[in-house]
């Protein structure tokens, strides 16, 4: 058994002060007020690791041109099949930067430009590979508004208005839900071999998930009349959603709204320029109307739209609203990990969760602090005393 000693300890749901973090292999064993087992040294600050549940890290590359950009694809603007880790490449740069910033997993999805772009994928920062990284999956993207119409020089059918690219999206589950109840009808009768009865495409497959409900639909939207065209979707077709974004909502009432109907914010991103029109309501204030609703959220980077590095550095906007040190930090570590269902085993430090968290030199909140080494399930992955300089051997 190892343990570090961790003056403040932020344990996801508390904060405990001279505590002592135990963990046995990749696994928490325990928090302690006694040492217990080997030492891995005495930090001023201990926190778990935090999670961006949102963004194109190994997608959009560091050091690539855009060009090489491979978080949208252009061939039609429904893309069910699509999966965001065939097109992330662990080779970026960028990785190492989040990994010694202690953000250690990253929700990849593909972009917003197609009304359904394909699967996303919770994967950990520093695997060799994709297939080595993949943690979980966390729903299917889509999105609405400004996005999906601005691209018509793309290949496949696509929307110029808001109203059809909503038209797309019902008129594919209407016709999956119409196959579905066939295919019921001629089971129970009987006819189910006939030639005329067709089975389920494997985009069908996917379509079929999100209208059962085992998949999620995680859903680009910034304005508040798109969300409320989500909604009516979510209504029509008995869809679980994610509303992504939200940034350009200025008054409280439609995230009272998801709070009442369950459905949670991925919030952000934050600090970055308002450059579209469905931004022109975009402000940190905004985030009073998040937070005072009660609806459940949590915060992204959208990387790279601002660097996966600096979510933390984000958390300094909640602080000016009110909420405490603790608060904030569970955001980027309890609440993401919440809403990308991976709580289970991540996002708070205590026993049986993974042994991923980071020891700071200082407040995290203070400019002069740092991460001076990180742990992901229980292996060291950065030591600030023998780190080299990026792109070194």
């Amino acid at each position: 058994m190892t343990y570090v000693r961790a003056r403040t300890l932020y344990t996801g749901t508390s904060v405990l002060k001279d505590a002592y973090l135990l963990f046995d292999g990749t696994t928490i064993t325990g928090v302690s007020r006694a040492p217990k087992g080997e030492s891995a040294g005495e930090y001023p600050v201990v926190t778990p690791a935090f999670v961006d549940p949102h963004c194109h890290i190994g997608m959009e590359r560091s050091g690539e041109p855009g060009s090489e950009g491979e978080a949208n694809d252009q061939m039609d603007s429904l893309i069910f099949l699509a999966d965001a880790l065939d097109s992330v490449q662990m080779d970026d740069s960028a990785f190492r930067d989040s990994v010694e910033m202690g953000v250690l997993y990253s929700c990849v999805l593909p972009g917003s430009g197609n009304i359904v772009s394909g699967r996303s994928a919770v994967i950990r920062n520093w695997a060799h590979n994709t297939t080595e990284a993949l943690v979980a999956r966390a729903g299917i993207k889509a999105a609405l508004g400004h996005n999906p119409r601005s691209v018509h020089d793309w290949k496949g059918t696509r929307p110029f208005t808001r109203m059809g690219a909503i038209a797309l999206l019902r008129r594919k589950f209407a016709e999956v839900r119409q196959k579905i109840e066939e295919i019921r009808r001629a089971k129970k009768s009987g006819s189910l071999t006939k030639p005329e009865v067709k089975p389920l495409t494997a985009e069908e497959e996917v379509v079929r998930a999100l209208l059962e409900g085992r998949e999620r639909l995680r859903t680009h939207v910034h304005k508040i009349d798109d969300i409320a065209g989500l909604l009516r979707l979510k209504e029509e077709f008995g869809l679980r959603v994610t509303v992504d974004h939200a940034c350009d909502v200025h008054d409280g009432h439609i995230f009272a709204v998801l709070k009442e109907q369950g459905v949670p914010v991925v919030f952000g991103p934050l600090d970055a320029f308002a450059y579209k029109v469905e931004l022109k309501h975009e402000n940190w204030r905004n985030l009073r109307y998040l937070i005072e609703s009660g609806v459940s959220y949590g915060l992204m980077t959208d990387h790279p739209v601002i660097p996966q590095r600096n979510l933390p550095v984000t958390l300094r906007w909640f602080l000016r609203c009110g909420l405490s040190r603790q608060q904030a930090i569970e955001i980027i570590t309890r609440r993401n990990a919440e809403i990308l269902g991976i709580h289970g085993f991540l996002g708070t430090l205590e026993k049986g969760k993974w042994a991923s968290f980071t020891c700071w030199n200082g407040d995290p909140f203070d400019l002069s602090s740092w991460p001076v080494r990180v742990w992901g399930e229980g292996r060291l992955l950065y030591d600030e005393k023998h780190a080299k300089p990026k792109g070194s051997a």
